[in-house]
Parts: structure tokens; C-alpha cells; sequence
């Protein structure tokens, strides 16, 4: 009977791993003993010293044994306690009726669960240890793997102190290093300097290895190096076998999951299936179900090479992942559509502004549904726990108002775990906006400093929170202010968006990366408690601008962007009036430039939007003459207005000396010659203004 890859990939594992001679002797002698000796072991360490590996022979143990044991790769679910137990269920093979809790506290017979990454779900160690843990039965052993060592709880009580083993996991010793060399039949000759080099270290001592396999030339000098990975990934890059092999790497770097679909748009190459294999077989690369992806320290060390190797590169990269995953935007919904949006965003995590304030683990258990009316009383109780009372009963207002704003987030068991709804100030009566600080406080600012024009509309996202985390940096919170993204791109003559938050000076840095300014004058209370504003507005950078400005900086993130960053002339936002007193003032003076040097429309979305790089006010004056003369080009394609164009060609483009001369010149009574004039200015307004909306 032939074997199955599986079989091979856990052979090849096997053949290859050496050392850990104490780890699997206690952990054998733990799942052999009568009654645990231990009901926690907790595995720890730095990325690359081989937990995983470690993790993989303990599992061997178990098979060896017959022992039933369950693997949950917390890299791969939420930070959620729904999540934890879904992900329980699933590996279980238990039907939805079935809890993983209750059949695990009667468990009879000896079970090993292991938590690899356990540092992914930090934020679940509390209610692990307090919670789900106690209620399991005697016979199971739980295995911790991850890098931080245990928490102060798990020292502190006696109970867990005496029910805990801790091990932390330390590099090869020499005579480890020198079996795994000679297992990967690196010359005798070159292992001393390596572990000079090296100092047995798991995944340094993989890459020496790998560099061998490839067939390359590789002598160390018995130095101690201070970022050994960093450098042998250097030398690694040094000498890979093609161009393309290096390009197949730094496309995986660039970005969060790497299959053979993407990988062949990120190089444009015809067939990439063996560079994709190449990939797969290199230590520091890793396999999860949605793809490949790089090893943490690798990854690091990969984009820092690449941007300094190859600038150019790196943002044409970027500029094909963000092409793939436009285009599937458009062919996905649902969860699948908010998998790429992640994938999208994780091209801005080079920013230490960005990298902090997003998730980038999987998001798949999290459903974004409609507001449901069974839901209203869990939501209010979560705005009740987090803001108080008085915030709960205006949350009631506008779910009553305007419901279909409201987007709940769905736990694997349905249940709201999350919430936001985005007000539509434009839509709301002045006794609603009277009811809540927020809206009103927004709504004056608008008045004040940014009045809406006709057809335009404004939004506060008023209310946003995670069930367990608030608006803290959680699942919930990332995929919130993906549909926040959704949001700005999909809604027609959106010109202003406010985003409330409840500690704004922690998110100061993120949002003046998005673009998103400070509005202290936008400030409110409620219940005692004093909520940040920040906002954009659409109308001076526009979704397409707001995306192309984030490109820039995507590219460019390792330049900090200061929280107080505005432009240097900040766009003007007119009203419509002052907006066609401005384009009659322009046609007065088309043919003087240095009569439009303090226009207003210099500083207009419709000039900016068609200014490619910096430009002086002369660049900018150019630009406003040649869009008026188009805006009045365009009435010769209507028989009924070829006349108004006549007009205004003769009294501002191509002008008479005077009004009355141009009236001869077109052979029409001055009183039919002024009526045609002002139509004239009327439809070149229209069209100009209809640019500036964006409509």
C-alpha cells in the first residue's frame, strides 16, 4: 500500500528532527503515567527555536500510544472565547448540538490538547485559566506552546502552581547541532564555524542547511553574529538559484497568504507551480489552508532587504497585490470578500502606525449581518457595560430611527459579538439630532466649519464596540472599521464622515495615517464621560484620492506620519453660491492669469484632482483656465446650447474689446446677446460644479 503525503511529511520531520532529549522524556512520562503528573505543560521560547517541531514529536508520541489528542493552531482563530470553542467543536467532528465542554469534563480515557502560537490568543489566558480549564476532567493534558513565558496568574496560584510544569524551550546543544547538520549532510568540515556562528540555533541552523541543499557555496568565519537569522537570510537571498526564485520570496513576504493564483500575478510569469513548490519546501516558510506564508523573523528580514535592495520593486509588488485583490473584491461577498479586505489592509502593516491596530489572524467565524429585533437587548446591554446608561438609551434612539445603518457582528453561535451603526445627520429631524450629544455636536461642526451643499450627505459612525474588548484592538474591532472602508467607498455624495472614539489620543497615530484629522470642536459628553472626534471630508479628498494617497503611503510606511500631518493649503470646500460667483470671476479674468492668482478655485477638488504631483499657483492657473474651457466646449454638443457657447467664446475666451462688440460680432440684440450670456455662465457652472461634487 502506498503511502499518502501526510505519511511522507511527518516521516521527513521525524528523520530530520534531533535533540529535545528531556522535553519528550517528561512528556512521555507524563502521558504514560496512571494519573498526570501535570495538567499543564507550557512550552516557551523565542520565534525559531523550535516549538513547533517540538509539538509535532509530542503528537508523534501520542499516535505511537493511541492516544486521543486534538492540535488548535491559534494563529488561525479569533481571541475570542466563542471562537476557542467553535474551533473545539470542529476538530472534535462534534454536530452543533454537542458541546466540546461537557464532553470533555466526563472524559475518561487520557487526552492531550495542544495550543500552538498560544501567544495569539493572549487576550483568552485569563478565562482559560479560570473558566474553561478547571471544568475538564482529570485525564486531560493540555500542552501551552508559544513565546512569552506563563503569565503571573499561573504563578501566582497555588492551585495552577502545583498543576503546571513551565519549560522553556533554549537553543541545540553542540552535540544536537552537529547530529541535525550531519542528518542534513552539511560538510564535517564547515560545523564548527556554523555553530560558532549559530550557536544552535533551531531555525539558523534550517537555513544553513537549506543553503546547503540548493548547492551553494557557503563558508563561515568563526564569528558570533548579533542577528544571526537576519544575516544568514541575507546570505540566503545572496545566492538563491534564479531571479525569479528571489522574487517568489519577496512577493511572500509582501504579503499575508501566498497561493499559485496570486503568486502568478505578483511575478507575471506563465507557470510558477515549481517556484510555489520552492517556496513550500523552505524551512522558514509555513502551510496553513488559505496558503503559505513566512516565518515572523523571515518576513521581517525579507521586506527590510527588499526595500532597501530594490525600492522599485517593492512597490510595484505592492501595486499587484492591491490589483489582485481589487479585482477580487468584485467577486467576492460575504465572509470571503472580508478575508481579502484583510489581506488587502495587511499590505499597510510595514507602518508601526498601522501593524498595532490590526488583527491579522483569521476572521472567518465573524459574520457582519443586519440588525435583527431580537438583537436590541444584547447590544444595549454591551453599551451599557462599556458607556453607561445615557449612552445605552441614545444607542435605543437611533436603532429605533435608523436601523438599517445598524451592522451587527455574529459569533460562531449567531450571537451579536459586536456592533456599529453609522448615522446619517443629513437624514436625521432636529429633535433627533437634539436627542444625542454626539449627532448634534458633529452636525453644529458641519454648520460651522464644512456646510453640506445640496445632495450631500454626512455620517457619524456613532456607536462601535466588541462585546468582550470595547474599541480595543480585537477581531471585532478590525473587521469594524473594514466596513468603515466599505462604508466611504459604496455611499453616493458622501462629503463628511465623524468617527467618535472613547480614547482618541491611542488612535491618534493610525488616523493620521487614513487621513482622518482631529475635530476637537466636535467633542461631546455623555454620562460624565468626554468622547474624541476625528473626521474627513470626502469633498476635499475624495475616495479615489483618499485610496491613492494610502497607496503612497503604504509604500512608504516606514516614514512616520505625524498625528498633526495636514496639507500645507488645505482645500477649500465652497458653497455652491460662492462656488458660481468663483466661476463667473474666472471667466471675467480668463484671459489675464495674474487676475486668478487668489482664486478660490485654485484650491477647489476640481483642480486638485487633476494636479498629478506638487505644483506652483501658475501649474494650478493653467489647469482652472483649461477646465473652464472645456466645461464651455462642451454646450457646442447640444444644438439648444451651441448658441450659449458662441456667447461666451466671444465675451471671455476669445473676447471682443466690449459687451456691445460682441453682440455685433454674433449679430444679435444686446438684450437676447446678455440673456444668452448668462445662460451661458449658468450651464459652464453647472457643469464645473457637477465635477466638484463628484456627481
Amino acid at each position: 500500500m502506498s503511502s499518502s503525503i501526510a505519511e511522507r511529511l511527518n516521516a521527513e520531520r521525524n528523520r530530520r528532527f534531533v535533540g529535545r532529549t528531556y522535553e519528550l522524556e517528561l512528556f512521555q512520562r507524563a502521558i504514560a503515567s496512571p494519573k498526570l503528573p501535570f495538567h499543564v505543560l507550557h512550552v516557551f521560547g523565542p520565534g525559531g527555536v523550535g516549538k513547533t517541531s517540538l509539538i509535532q514529536q509530542f503528537i508523534r508520541q501520542c499516535e505511537q500510544r493511541k492516544i486521543l489528542h486534538y492540535i488548535v493552531e491559534a494563529r488561525n482563530i479569533e481571541a475570542t472565547q466563542e471562537s476557542f470553542i467553535h474551533t473545539l467543536q470542529l476538530i472534535m467532528d462534534l454536530p452543533d448540538t454537542d458541546f466540546p465542554l461537557q464532553l470533555l469534563a466526563s472524559r475518561n480515557e487520557r487526552t492531550v490538547i495542544f495550543i500552538d502560537t498560544y501567544e495569539t490568543i493572549v487576550s483568552l489566558d485569563q478565562w482559560l485559566r479560570e473558566e474553561f480549564l478547571p471544568q475538564l476532567s482529570e485525564n486531560i493534558l493540555i500542552i501551552l506552546a508559544g513565546r512569552k513565558p506563563p503569565s503571573s496568574g499561573w504563578r501566582s496560584d497555588a492551585g495552577w502552581q502545583a498543576l503546571t510544569h513551565i519549560l522553556p524551550l533554549r537553543n541545540l546543544c553542540p552535540q544536537e547541532s552537529y547530529a541535525y547538520l550531519t542528518k542534513r549532510n552539511v560538510p564535517t568540515a564547515q560545523h564548527s564555524s556554523i555553530l560558532n556562528f549559530t550557536h544552535g540555533h533551531p531555525l539558523a541552523l534550517s537555513l544553513v542547511a537549506d543553503g546547503f541543499a540548493q548547492g551553494l557555496e557557503i563558508f563561515f568565519q568563526a564569528e558570533c553574529a548579533p542577528d544571526v537569522v537576519k544575516t544568514l537570510l541575507e546570505r540566503f537571498l545572496q545566492e538563491v538559484p534564479t531571479s525569479a526564485h528571489r522574487m517568489a520570496l519577496q512577493a511572500c513576504a509582501v504579503i499575508r497568504l501566498t497561493t499559485e493564483a496570486l503568486l502568478t500575478q505578483m511575478l507575471v510569469l506563465p507557470d510558477i507551480h515549481d517556484l510555489f513548490e520552492w517556496l513550500r519546501g523552505l524551512s522558514f516558510i509555513e502551510s496553513g489552508q488559505l496558503g503559505l506564508f513566512p516565518h515572523d523573523m523571515a518576513r521581517e528580514v525579507l521586506i527590510a532587504d527588499l526595500r532597501w535592495r530594490n525600492p522599485d520593486f517593492y512597490a510595484e509588488l505592492h501595486k499587484r497585490a492591491r490589483t489582485y485583490y481589487t479585482t477580487r473584491l468584485g467577486q467576492t461577498q460575504g465572509q470571503e470578500k472580508h478575508r481579502v479586505l484583510f489581506d488587502y489592509i495587511f499590505l499597510h502593516r510595514d507602518n508601526h502606525a498601522i501593524r498595532p491596530r490590526f488583527t491579522w489572524g483569521e476572521h472567518s467565524s465573524l459574520l457582519t449581518d443586519s440588525l435583527r429585533e431580537t438583537d436590541k437587548k444584547a447590544l444595549l446591554e454591551m453599551v451599557v457595560q462599556h458607556e453607561g446608561e445615557e449612552s445605552a438609551k441614545i444607542a435605543a434612539h437611533w436603532f429605533k430611527r435608523q436601523p438599517q445603518n445598524a451592522l451587527v457582528f455574529r459569533d460562531s453561535q449567531q450571537q451579536p459579538a459586536g456592533f456599529a451603526i453609522m448615522v446619517e445627520l443629513h437624514q436625521a429631524q432636529v429633535e433627533d439630532l437634539n436627542a444625542d450629544p454626539g449627532a448634534i455636536a458633529s452636525w453644529q461642526y458641519l454648520q460651522t466649519h464644512a456646510p453640506l451643499r445640496l445632495h450631500e450627505g454626512a455620517t457619524i459612525f456613532r456607536f462601535w464596540m466588541a462585546r468582550d474588548t470595547y474599541q480595543a484592538v480585537s477581531p471585532i474591532q478590525s473587521v469594524i472599521f473594514i466596513n468603515f472602508v466599505q462604508y466611504y467607498q459604496k455611499t453616493p455624495n458622501l462629503a463628511y464622515t465623524f468617527l467618535p472614539c472613547a480614547e482618541p489620543d491611542s488612535w491618534a497615530a493610525m488616523f493620521a495615517y487614513a487621513d482622518l484629522a482631529r475635530l476637537y470642536q466636535a467633542d461631546f459628553r455623555v454620562g460624565g464621560r468626554c468622547y474624541g472626534v476625528y473626521g474627513h471630508d470626502w469633498r476635499v479628498v475624495s475616495p479615489v484620492a483618499w485610496q491613492q494617497l494610502l497607496a503612497q503611503r503604504e509604500i512608504n510606511a516606514s516614514v512616520e506620519i505625524p498625528a498633526s500631518d495636514q496639507m500645507v493649503e488645505p482645500l477649500l470646500v465652497l458653497s455652491q453660491p460662492e462656488f458660481a460667483e468663483a466661476v463667473h470671476n474666472t471667466l471675467r479674468n480668463f484671459t489675464r492669469p495674474d487676475a486668478l492668482y487668489h482664486s478660490p478655485l485654485l484650491r477647489s477638488r476640481l483642480v486638485e484632482e487633476q494636479i498629478v504631483a506638487k505644483k506652483g499657483v501658475s501649474d494650478r492657473i493653467v489647469t482652472l483656465q483649461a477646465l473652464v474651457k472645456q466645461a464651455a466646449e462642451l454646450l457646442q454638443s447640444s444644438p439648444r446650447d451651441e448658441k450659449l457657447y458662441r456667447t461666451v467664446y466671444r465675451t471671455y475666451l476669445n473676447p471682443a474689446p466690449t459687451q456691445e462688440q460682441a453682440a455685433e460680432l454674433l449679430d444679435l440684440p444686446f438684450s437676447t446677446y446678455r440673456r444668452h450670456l448668462k445662460a451661458g455662465i449658468t450651464r459652464v457652472t453647472e457643469i464645473l460644479w457637477l465635477r466638484e461634487i463628484g456627481s
